[in-house]
């Protein structure tokens, strides 16, 4: 045994199954882990493993029910979900010898199945295509994964290979009960990492070689133009170089001191501006001269006849040099994070090793709570977030491609997604395109900027026109406000496993394919995106966009407008507009501090509500920093809001956890939406009155209340009549609007009007249009009108 450190050991005697849930003979067990879940096991010698492997990390499940029927030649086990039936001894290698078949369908499993109604779910982005894998998500309600090969994790923590004698199948048969099928792959792979509270503000990374001065600079443009930013991440540019060949290599560890001159006191640097600090690493081309742990590490790892001590993640020796060596000091100047830019598809077992050994390591200190930022590298990568998707070409198709990306993670329960917003390289720079990646950025798993070198690459905000900048940077502003509603939604990932993302086949599996509504997705427990993927129109200036409501009442999270559910729809979208929605009785929690980059639990609260049914709302707070939370560091605040028309009332309490994690006092905004002035107000704070300030702004009523004590309980009922406004969106509302902006003669307008707008039957509209042509309406706007006249309803 090699001792790596205690946070690598394995507890075997956690690992092993209830007794009483084996079913075993001479060659064959079953292990009934739930009512969904069953381990397979055939091995000629019966000598089964009861080892942790690189994917399961648990098989002590609660016992389910489940009932065995033991006959002589034959084995049945049965749960409510499925009937798996076994000749007993039997080699299982056909359908005959061993079938499960599907409780309440028409279906049946068997080992070898094809399973051709799997969804995939995908972990790289190569050459501008996705690669995908098989997932856990199926129209056929079940899924096999087969550990057979899956190399064998020691009580020490280190790896040894599987002998491969026999199989070893994990079948997950749940249905359309797929959130459950999610919870028992995460109890036997383990529960998703939460992640740090900086991670979910804005990245900043641009492949070039910052230095002391530049990355100041960078801050101070940043400061100047108000705009947040929570992570800078270098790129290959930091460190000393290695050449092989007469090229770069992206191997190194040590601060290039030309560039930073005190590498100390520049990440104290950020720290003190509220940013973060990753770099990018890669280990696996070896270690070379230029570090000046290089001598060190030869006292206990071989060179080669170049003067290299090759990559050898398999040998704990050599990690044990890796990390103590190379890593651990840079630890110490205060680096957050790391970015592993290593990708083999072909050696994926050794990109999993490593970030699996990087992850834990930063597990040894508890006041650092671990991140790496990585490939993925096959299933189980939720344990080890955040992911990279890969290099994207600048282009309207790269942008496509991130919904339905990061939609179909979930099918492998991997939520942290990131992607380069903007682009990462070649493509032509565009003004719409880039507002549209900032919009899509807002409302994603992690937002961050990335590209390669180049002065031309245009990531940052100010450097565009003055429209654009607004935009961006009300987006950027809103990204971080989101901080305490993602965080709490991250929380709910991590503790009871559900997915920060969910796509709208989840609840409409014929939307899977449709190429209008198949990157819809939920983004947490709250909203509903509908994103916008293609250019606009441009003589409207407005982009026409053909989106899907699923069921219940929904409103527009900008406008407030009302959208009955279970419908299509046709919208028209201004470069500044999105289309983000917030069911009926949504509770969205907005927060942020005095120091913008600051993305601690918030002072200044901003609670928006949405009308229609009553709700409550859990939001989790922590350091967001270390691993404190697990020792019952944290607080989770409960918000309730009781909803009737004329008379709601909102509770705001903590509920569960510590004091002393979140600001003492704090001030609140809520934000009252679709509503009128009410014409009582009455605040409490416990069981004391308490002064606030109500006002109204566009279809809002808004109630702020200062300096709250956090563990207090905050009581707000308001009344009124008729106060609730019914904001149903007409689609000749978006018209008349469009209409408004044309650069069109004033008197031509009126006479478009009278004709769009009149009780006239489509086919006459038509004809009176294209009327106007011949009297001095240009053909530009002869085509507009016509084809706008398609989505117009009569009445």
């Amino acid at each position: 045994m090699y001792n790596l450190g205690e946070h690598f050991k394995v507890n075997y005697d956690k690992i092993k199954p209830n007794p009483e849930c084996v079913i075993k003979g001479e060659k064959y067990r079953f292990t009934i882990l739930s009512e969904r879940l069953i381990r397979i096991e055939y091995r000629e010698d019966g000598n089964f493993l009861d080892a942790p492997t690189q994917l399961v990390v648990n098989r002590n499940f609660d016992k389910p029910k489940f009932e065995v029927k033991n006959e002589k030649n034959r084995l049945i086990i049965m749960t409510s979900y499925f009937n798996l039936f076994y000749s007993k001894e039997k080699k299982i290698n056909n359908n005959n010898n061993l079938y499960v078949d599907v409780l309440n369908a028409n279906k049946t499993w068997y080992y070898k199945h094809v399973e051709a109604k799997n969804y995939d779910a995908p972990i790289i982005i190569e050459d501008g295509k996705i690669k995908n894998i098989k997932s856990l998500y199926s129209l056929d309600g079940f899924v096999s994964i087969d550990d057979s090969n899956g190399k064998i994790v020691n009580e020490d923590g280190t790896i040894k290979e599987n002998d491969h004698l026999g199989f070893d199948i994990y079948l997950f048969v749940y249905l359309n009960d797929f959130d459950l099928c999610l919870k028992d792959y995460y109890n036997l792979t383990g529960y998703p990492a939460l992640i740090p509270r900086f991670a979910l503000g804005n990245w900043w990374s641009k492949n070039v070689e910052y230095n002391d001065f530049s990355l100041k600079e960078l801050v101070d443009n940043f400061i100047q133009h108000e705009i947040p930013i929570s992570i800078i991440l270098l790129d290959k540019g930091w460190h000393l170089k290695a050449f092989k060949n007469k090229e770069y290599l992206q191997t190194g560890f040590t601060f290039n001191k030309d560039l930073f001159k005190a590498p100390y006191d520049m990440i104290s640097y950020l720290h003190n501006k509220g940013i973060r600090l990753g770099l990018n690493i890669n280990p696996t081309e070896g270690f070379y001269d230029i570090d000046e742990y290089y001598d060190q590490a030869l006292k206990y790892l071989p060179a080669d006849e170049n003067g290299v001590i090759p990559y050898n993640v398999l040998d704990p020796k050599w990690l044990d040099v890796y990390l103590k060596i190379y890593i651990h000091p840079l630890d110490a100047l205060g680096i957050d994070f790391y970015w592993l830019d290593c990708y083999n598809a072909k050696e994926i077992d050794k990109d999993y090793l490593l970030k699996h050994y990087q992850f834990y390591d930063m597990e040894r200190n508890y006041k650092r709570r671990p991140m790496i930022f990585s490939y993925s590298a096959g299933l189980a990568q939720h344990r080890y977030p955040i992911l990279y998707a890969g290099k994207t070409v600048v282009s309207w198709d790269s942008l496509k491609q991130i919904p339905k990306y990061n939609a179909n993670a979930t099918n492998i329960g991997v939520s942290w997604w990131s992607h380069d917003l903007g682009g990462y390289f070649k493509g032509v720079e565009d003004n719409e395109l880039y507002i549209r990646y900032v919009q899509l950025g807002t409302f994603s798993p992690i937002f961050k900027f990335g590209a390669d070198s180049g002065k031309y690459y245009k990531r940052e905000p100010w450097r565009w026109s003055v429209k654009t900048f607004g935009i961006t940077k009300d987006y950027l502003e809103l990204r971080h406000k989101l901080i305490p509603y993602i965080y709490s939604e991250a929380y709910k990932y991590t503790k009871d496993g559900i997915p920060l993302i969910k796509p709208i086949y989840y609840v409409a599996p014929e939307m899977y394919d449709d190429l209008l509504y198949s990157d819809e997705y939920y983004f947490g427990s709250q909203f509903f995106i509908c994103p916008i993927t293609k250019k606009k129109d441009y003589v409207m200036n407005r982009v026409v966009h053909r989106f899907y409501m699923p069921e219940g009442i929904w409103y527009d999270f900008f406008t407030g407008k009302k959208y009955p559910g279970n419908n299509n729809y046709v919208a028209f979208y201004k470069d500044q507009n999105y289309p983000v929605f917030a069911k009926a009785g949504s509770i969205i929690t907005l927060g942020y501090n005095d120091n913008i980059n600051d993305t601690t639990p918030p002072k200044n609260m901003e609670i928006h509500f949405f009308p229609g049914i009553s709700n409550s709302y859990l939001l989790y707070e922590d350091d967001g920093l270390s691993s404190l939370y697990k020792k019952g560091f944290y607080l989770l605040t409960k918000i309730e809001y009781n909803y009737m028309p004329n008379n709601y009332t909102v509770i705001i309490r903590a509920i569960e956890g510590k004091s002393g994690i979140v600001p003492k006092h704090r001030n609140y905004k809520l934000i009252f939406r679709n509503v009128k002035k009410a014409t009582s107000v009455i605040v409490y704070e416990n069981n004391e009155e308490k002064e606030c300030k109500t006002y109204v702004s566009g279809p809002n009523f808004i109630v702020e209340i200062e300096n709250v004590n956090s563990i207090n309980q905050l009581t707000v009922n308001c009344k009124g009549k008729n106060i609730e406004f019914d904001p149903t969106r007409l689609i000749n509302d978006d018209i008349f609007e469009i209409l408004d902006d044309l650069q069109i003669e004033t008197l031509m307008k009126e006479k478009i009007d009278e004709i769009i707008f009149s009780d006239l039957p489509i086919k006459k509209k038509r004809i009176a249009i294209r009327k106007l042509g011949r009297k001095g309406l240009e053909q530009k706007f002869v085509k507009l009108f016509l084809k706008l006249l398609e989505y117009i309803s009569t009445v």
